[in-house]
């Protein structure tokens, strides 16, 4: 496993937010988004563009501490509150997020919630927060989700790292719900080159959780086309999918996504 360039993240939260507003074009922004059901697609939207302009404010800072919305500039929205106001909002924040990422040294200290405190962290968490939420607005217009195989592997990688975090458990505690004898799990692409080496294992039966990239047997395994185990694993497609096959102990699967949740 090994991260993306610096650059690569920036260009996908660019990328993925041009992907994201395709789909705002014909849709009803009242559409119920159906991955996240307490928002609207409005909200979705406006939880993303609030997301991109809350790390552009962190980077550009160079922030010690966290920073309250109300220091950051524009992250209530635009004005009006409609279609064309939306998608220009959206645009503008992550482009002036790429922009502000790409002007900062990637390994310089500057806050996060996360061990990793530099905007190399930030470049990365925006990249796949945009990737998910992109997923979602494509349910939600009916579009298909396709999503790079380097980067769709890297969001599965970080999503397992967030997991693992002492700060995540502390913030969850019933995280620690999921530890127990015999509870491993094993993430299996099926349609992607042997060198990416998009397959992973998770090992619950000690302390803490931890994984790793490997072929290993486990007491359950989710195999399936890349992008579909990603979305299953975000919970942004059902486990009982036909789209991928769940081989062994499907309880533990389920206990994993009902406590690890985006």
């Amino acid at each position: 496993m090994s991260l993306l360039s610096h650059d690569r993240y920036c260009s996908e939260v660019e990328a993925q937010t041009g992907l994201l507003r395709s789909a705002l074009h014909g849709t009803d922004l009242s559409t119920t988004v159906p991955t996240c059901p307490d928002w609207s697609l409005s909200e979705l939207v406006l939880h993303v563009g609030g997301a991109h302009r809350w790390a552009e404010t962190i980077v550009r800072t160079r922030a010690s501490e966290p920073v309250g919305p109300d220091a950051v500039p524009g992250a209530a929205g635009p004005d009006p509150l409609d279609a064309a106001g939306l998608d220009a909002w959206l645009a503008e924040g992550a482009e002036a997020l790429a922009r502000t990422l790409r002007a900062a040294d990637p390994t310089e200290e500057v806050w996060s919630w996360a061990p990793r405190q530099t905007p190399g962290f930030w470049a990365r968490r925006m990249a796949h927060e945009t990737v998910i939420h992109r997923a979602d607005a494509f349910v939600t217009a009916g579009l298909d989700f396709t999503l790079d195989a380097d980067l769709a592997a890297d969001c599965i990688d970080e999503w397992l790292e967030i997991g693992s975090y002492p700060q995540t458990v502390e913030r969850k505690p019933e995280l620690k719900e999921l530890l127990g004898p015999g509870r491993t799990i094993h993430l299996h692409a099926t349609d992607t080159p042997a060198e990416l080496e998009a397959e992973w294992f998770v090992d619950l039966t000690g302390e803490r959780a931890t994984w790793r990239r490997a072929h290993e047997k486990a007491a359950v395994a989710l195999r399936g086309p890349l992008t579909d185990v990603l979305r299953v694993f975000y919970r942004r497609l059902p486990a009982d999918t036909d789209r991928v096959e769940v081989l062994g102990d499907r309880e533990l699967l389920d206990f994993w996504l009902e406590r690890v949740t985006f």
